[in-house]
């Protein structure tokens, strides 16, 4: 399936979600209350595992059935639903506690009753009405977690409401307030009070919020989403890859989940053939990777099965969740997003600088890379890796350290990895402080600057500078520190395969590969001692060397490091920027 065509779009997209949830028939339980996929290793037990298998796939099911669509085996969720809320059934789903992955789940629920209670309502009996209706208000009160979590007891009290059960709306009302604590302005939100502001901005926050506006009749929320879509469509290749960055990416394309929440909303920020283009391009992109097993259970991962990216919250249906791309399935077939022809990628500005994301997106032949300096999050798995590298690439992958001795199992791409051990053990950067963002022209090869200061030790403080000269960009680190220093400092990760064109030289190192052209820079010319090629035991390009190296002892002062990498496709392009790199940055 390839999305093309006007109202075609619409049939390949049931198709896709019809492929996408038909291996899970054969998975449900005897009582029809829970999908069981498989172990369970998330923190939650495992009821709330088999619920969230069931719940998440209504996040397609019923956009599909409000667009007057027959649900495929819709029967075994209207059974599941009677029996899950049923205390006296054997697979009753169990009393929501506070913080429980079951309110998660039960957001879901609320979201297909709002848009389709003749599918997930009307044929259950009276007893069973009351016992759901009863079971999902017992979520209302408990606590949540203080983010994007609070918009789940909202959309709770939607589908209560949509179906006429009665609640306490106080109880929304006090989420709605605290959720407006977020806000931050110019269309972006914090996902809670902290410094994050990754995907759960479009996928949770605008993507409640444009529910809530389009079945309560409100504005506000679609006048913020209007703003923010200028700025996410940087976000996007031109052949609609997103950038990997942030938690949840097993998630994956709930990354364009917000560009088929605009047209539910009918919200015009750009115009649908546009809009269209986002979404579709970034489904087709999806088409042909691995990312489903041999029973085509989606797996947990990324761009293929890859479990050393799950979080501590995802459990084997978890990755259902990127079924909210197909909430445009609820628009009629004559609808304008669907008549709307296609538009190609626009031509968009070479750099955009988005201070709240803390970050420079830069874009070149195509590509997108973010350059990152103020987002952080220690308590998810791998935090250092998902939000503090120095940049993220939709054409090259990042990399997660396989253990914590030697440079080899550090794998440290796109980070300046410090060891005061003689280079067993490695520190990165993991909470910038003291960031801000500058912005460039915005035209021609485009600049912008993303600054921020980290202690990897209590007497060693980094200051970096990340400046976008597309399709390069230049690394600036001051080193203030009071001890003895190794230093690893890595470009992208490189394509493995074979028919890699692998090339060093003094203060440089470069790989073309069919997945593109890399190559790192050292701009202060070769150093003594100083090596620049693929970390041992890695396909991670880099430099390393000792500071300083002549007297193998670094005392108290002030050092400098400048680098330049570059990442494209391979090609004449390509070879042409590795001959005329930049030569400076901000912060020199």
């Amino acid at each position: 399936m390839d999305f093309r065509g006007e109202t075609h779009a619409r049939t390949e997209l049931t198709d896709r979600l019809t492929e996408l949830t038909a291996p899970l028939a054969h998975r449900f339980s005897p009582g029809r209350a829970r999908i069981r996929l498989g172990v369970n290793t998330a923190i939650h037990d495992d009821t709330a595992a088999e619920l969230e298998a069931f719940a998440r796939p209504m996040w397609g099911l019923a956009p599909l059935a409000a667009g007057k669509q027959a649900v495929p085996h819709g029967e075994l969720w209207v059974a599941g639903l009677t029996h899950g809320s049923d205390p006296a059934h054997p697979e009753y789903w169990g009393e929501p506690g506070d913080r429980d992955q079951r309110i998660v789940e039960m957001a879901a629920i609320g979201f297909a009753l709002a848009l389709a209670p003749e599918q997930w309502w009307d044929p259950l009996s009276g007893a069973a009405r009351d016992r759901l209706a009863r079971w999902l208000r017992s979520a209302l009160p408990r606590e949540t977690a203080d983010n994007n979590w609070h918009f789940f007891p909202v959309l709770i009290g939607l589908g209560l409401d949509r179906v006429g059960a009665g609640h306490d709306r106080s109880l929304t009302a006090a989420r709605l307030r605290r959720l407006e604590t977020f806000w931050l302005g110019d269309g972006w939100y914090a996902d809670g009070p902290t410094e994050r502001r990754d995907y759960y901005v479009p996928w949770a926050m605008h993507f409640y919020g444009l529910l809530y506006d389009t079945l309560t009749g409100g504005t506000r929320f679609k006048e913020r989403a209007a703003r923010f879509a200028h700025d996410f469509r940087h976000w996007f290749a031109d052949d609609g890859a997103a950038v990997p960055y942030g938690r949840s990416l097993t998630y994956r394309w709930a990354q364009a989940a917000f560009w088929g929440a605009l047209p539910f909303a009918g919200v015009d920020a750009l115009p649908w053939g546009a809009v269209k283009g986002y979404l579709l391009r970034h489904l087709r992109w999806w088409q042909g990777r691995p990312v489903t097993g041999p029973d085509g259970l989606l797996s947990i991962g990324y761009g293929y099965p890859q479990p050393a990216l799950a979080e501590q919250y995802n459990a084997p249906g978890s990755p259902y969740w990127s079924l909210k791309a197909f909430l445009p399935l609820a628009l009629p077939e004559h609808h304008d997003f669907w008549t709307a022809p296609e538009e190609p990628a626009p031509e968009l500005p070479a750099t955009s600088a988005q201070p709240h994301a803390g970050a420079v997106l830069m874009r070149a032949h195509g590509d997108v890379t973010l350059l990152a300096g103020r987002q952080h999050h220690s308590w998810v798995r791998h935090g250092a890796e998902k939000y503090a590298k120095f940049a993220y690439s939709t054409r090259f992958g990042f990399s997660l350290p396989g253990g914590t001795v030697g440079l080899a199992q550090g794998a440290y791409d796109s980070v300046l990895a410090l060891s005061d051990d003689g280079g067993t053990h490695h520190r990165v950067r993991e909470e910038p402080a003291g960031w801000y963002v500058s912005p460039g022209s915005g035209t021609g090869t485009g600049t912008g600057t993303v600054h921020s200061t980290w202690h990897p030790w209590p007497d060693v403080e980094v200051t970096t500078w990340l400046t976008a000269r597309p399709p390069w960009h230049v690394r600036v680190h001051r080193v203030r520190t009071g001890r003895t220093l190794h230093t690893a400092e890595g470009g992208f990760a490189v394509d493995r395969d074979a028919g890699t064109d692998r090339r060093t030289g003094p203060g440089y190192a470069r790989v073309s590969a069919p997945a593109g052209l890399t190559g790192i820079r050292d701009l202060d010319g070769p150093r003594p001692g100083e090596v620049v090629d693929c970390l041992p035991g890695t396909n991670v390009l880099a430099r390393r060397t000792a500071l300083p190296v002549l007297v193998g002892r670094l005392p108290p002062g002030e050092h400098w490091l400048r680098c330049a990498v570059l990442g494209a496709p391979d090609g004449p392009e390509a070879e042409k920027a590795w001959r005329h790199p930049p030569t400076t940055g901000d912060g020199t």
